[in-house]
């Protein structure tokens, strides 16, 4: 009886032993802050869609909400955002082999601005365009209302674009808590403006309540970034040769992200072509989804970016069979909470967002279209991950070819099951597409792992 309460208590120790040294691990620690971290702010995110939902229901003012985001949320997710994923790779890269920071900083942050101007001006110009092509037939004052919105959100587009650079440099310096507090301030702005001065904004109400959420992200970056001392400027330098990388880089990687941007888009153009509401009901259908994957690939993507980018440098080898591991682990998990979500769906939405103008119709209708976007939530998690390893390699290329043919197979896709299924054909394409996607993805980060091995011998 000694012996085997001896053994017990072995294992436990051994246990807690291994647990205790996995925490001891920085990027673990890292991972596990952002997660809390990211948690709390989904939370917060979900209280927002949960008041915006009982306010305005599936109604015309927040549909045309979403269509006047389409561009300036396009601008940001595909050309900031990429921007700023090929800046930390290369920066890291600098301050191992020169240390000169401060110059390819500034360098940096001029491209930055420079971009989200031109981008500003073009969609300035070509908004009348964009809406009357991409979503016809309806009466001048939904077109009205969609660019009463859209001319509040453009300004919008700067504050992501020096905000994501800002967060990136912070993720550098391993100051994750800051990187993943900022974006809370949008949803409490929403929420501020949409319970409290709802009759005195209007219509733009919710547009000015991400104008204000966007400037105070901004505002709280800069203040953090200068407070760490992690903003260093020096007279910028476009020969440098990270820089140049960088932007040799910066066409395949936002090619990636446009191209994987359009399919969001012609989602909601086939979704535009049904009844009102369609477009809110799917993005409704999509917010359990998003929160799910959301959580681990914020998360990861905050940490594992410059942590893969770090490891390549030291041992590419390594750095693989640290990814195979990972993606096993991240798969099952991802996969058990994807089967209790699908399982909860008709109770999550009823009780999240059903109260007032959201009907037990709309329930039903966007529970089913959930369930069929939480299909592919576990390959969307390891398929971002697969992104980060990717590009902290930089074959940014290969992910451009496969978006362009994601974006290709789901316009087609869209076409024949929209007029078959309805709007949840449109949702059926998008699960299709997301696992397809990430399986290719994998395929190519396997057959570089061998090459990698097969060069080291």
């Amino acid at each position: 009886m000694f012996k085997f309460e001896n053994i017990a208590n072995l294992k436990k120790e051994m246990s807690y032993s291994r647990w205790a040294s996995l925490f001891k691990k920085p990027v673990i620690r890292n991972i596990f802050l952002v997660m809390f971290i990211t948690l709390f702010v989904k939370v917060i995110g979900f209280l927002k869609e949960s008041i915006v939902a009982s306010s305005f229901g599936l109604s015309e003012l927040l549909d045309t909400f979403y269509i006047a985001m389409l561009i300036p949320g396009f601008i940001s997710n595909v050309f900031l955002n990429s921007f700023s994923t090929v800046f930390i790779p290369n920066y890291i890269a600098e301050s191992k082999a020169t240390n000169n920071v401060k110059s390819f900083q500034a360098t940096a942050f001029l491209m930055v601005l420079g971009i989200s101007l031109v981008f500003i001006v073009i969609a300035y110009l070509f908004t009348d365009v964009y809406i009357s092509l991409i979503f016809p037939g309806h009466t001048p004052a939904y077109y009205a209302l969609i660019k009463l919105q859209f001319y509040f959100l453009i300004p919008c587009i700067i504050f992501w674009g020096i905000s994501s650079l800002i967060s990136g440099l912070l993720k550098i310096h391993d100051e994750f808590k800051y990187s993943s507090l900022n974006t809370v301030f949008l949803p409490i702005s929403i929420i501020l403006c949409v319970l409290f001065y709802r009759d005195t904004l209007g219509n733009s109400v919710l547009a000015l309540g991400t104008l204000i959420g966007s400037f105070a992200n901004l505002a709280f970056l800069t203040f953090i970034a200068i407070k760490r001392k992690v903003l260093r400027f020096q007279k910028p330098d476009f020969k440098n040769n990270n820089a140049i990388q960088m932007l040799r880089q910066l066409p395949a990687k936002a090619s990636s992200g446009f191209f994987t941007g359009l399919i969001g888009v012609t989602d909601q153009f086939f979704a535009a072509q049904l009844v009102v509401g369609s477009i809110a009901a799917l993005n409704y259908g999509n917010k359990i989804p998003a929160f799910i994957t959301g959580l681990i690939v914020l998360t990861l993507n905050s940490v594992l970016l410059p942590y893969f980018s770090k490891k390549v440098i030291d041992d590419r080898q390594k750095a693989y069979s640290n990814l195979y591991k990972l993606l096993k682990r991240l798969f099952i998990a991802a996969g058990i909470i994807t089967i209790i979500a699908i399982l909860s769906s008709d109770w999550v939405v009823k009780l999240l967002f059903e109260r007032q103008e959201f009907t037990s119709e709309d329930t039903y209708k966007v529970s089913l279209l959930q369930k069929i976007t939480l299909i592919y939530a576990p390959f969307t998690v390891c398929g971002m991950v697969l992104v980060n390893f990717l590009t902290s390699i930089n074959k940014n290329k290969f992910m451009a070819y496969v978006s362009l043919g994601s974006m290709i197979a789901n316009l087609i896709l869209d076409y024949f099951l929209m007029k078959i299924y309805g709007v949840y054909g449109i949702a059926l394409c998008t699960t299709v597409i997301g696992i397809i996607r990430s399986l290719v993805l994998l395929r190519f980060t396997i057959n570089q792992g061998k090459l990698t091995i097969k060069n080291s011998i």
